[in-house]
């Protein structure tokens, strides 16, 4: 992997991990996903109009597909995401989440994209997933002497954090498709998938305004946060995919889990300290391995 594309994906992850964080203090459900896109169209909107000025018009029947595709599996896992935070620890769902996905990303680029990897490469994704597991809790994920409740709650956690997974490797799929085959424009591709997100998620704000007024009143700052940084941290991954193969940046990715396990176990008091730095420490070499290989 090229230093240029391993700058751009470990930028990205921190900030992916703290919008991460600031969705899950945000409590929010698939309204606060509504919330954090019209942010993003209305933020965005100048970077958006202008390149989209430029390009747009020579799109055909692929490139609108490919941005309908991309924006309805971008609005699927933001949901899901979401629902898993309110279920369940950040520190479960997250991780598991963001080993699962890239794990069968990669997967996908090597076996239907026809992508290489060299052994040093697969050995960096097994570390990048060992160390996400260690910091999800390790062997412990499957102990019933947590307590009823809590052994439920990391259950839950693991559930939605792999289903988050497949998503994940959906839209990591589809949106490397689009930028390293199709050769359109990363920002375009989140900008415009995020129209697509907004009438996907608006019945169920029309469906009830006023509480969803309400929801807005006490949510907005998160959504700022999400609306205004993840595009940020999404297309920075895009670029890295155009000079980089997939089967590398979607592991390297996880990178983000150095930064959520410093940052999101401190300021939300989950996990166990010890499992979590030795999974990030996991993480670091695998994404050197991935970098090297």
């Amino acid at each position: 992997m090229p230093v240029s594309a391993l700058a751009l994906v470990i930028l990205a992850g921190l900030i992916h991990a703290c919008w991460n964080i600031a969705a899950k203090k945000a409590g929010g459900d698939v309204r606060f996903s509504f919330f954090s896109s019209v942010v993003m169209m209305v933020f965005w909107a100048p970077v958006g109009l202008w390149l989209g000025w430029q390009q747009v018009p020579g799109w055909g029947f692929t490139e609108w597909g490919v941005v309908f595709a991309s924006g309805v599996i971008h609005s699927i896992y933001f949901v899901v995401l979401l629902r898993g935070y309110r279920k369940a620890d950040l520190t479960v769902v997250y991780p598991l989440a963001r080993g699962s996905g890239p794990l069968l990303s990669s997967l996908v680029a090597i076996l239907f994209l026809g992508e290489q990897i060299s052994a040093l490469g697969v050995a960096g994704i097994a570390a990048v997933v060992g160390g996400v597991f260690l910091i999800a809790g390790g062997p412990g994920l499957f102990r019933q002497s947590r307590g009823e409740e809590q052994t439920r709650r990391i259950h839950k956690g693991m559930l939605y954090g792999l289903l988050t997974g497949v998503f994940i490797a959906s839209y990591t799929v589809i949106d490397g498709y689009a930028v390293k085959v199709v050769l359109m424009s990363p920002i375009l591709i989140d900008y415009f998938g995020n129209f697509v997100r907004l009438g996907f998620l608006a019945p169920a704000v029309l469906r009830n305004v006023a509480e969803a007024r309400s929801l807005w009143h006490m949510q907005w700052k998160y959504a700022a946060v999400v609306g205004v940084v993840s595009p940020v941290s999404y297309v920075l991954v895009l670029y890295a995919m155009q000079v980089a193969p997939l089967s590398h940046v979607a592991p390297a990715r996880e990178v983000s889990m150095l930064f959520a396990a410093l940052l999101g176990g401190h300021l939300l008091g989950e996990g166990d300290r010890r499992a979590r730095f030795l999974g990030a420490a996991c993480i670091g070499g695998g994404v050197m391995a991935l970098a090297l290989g």
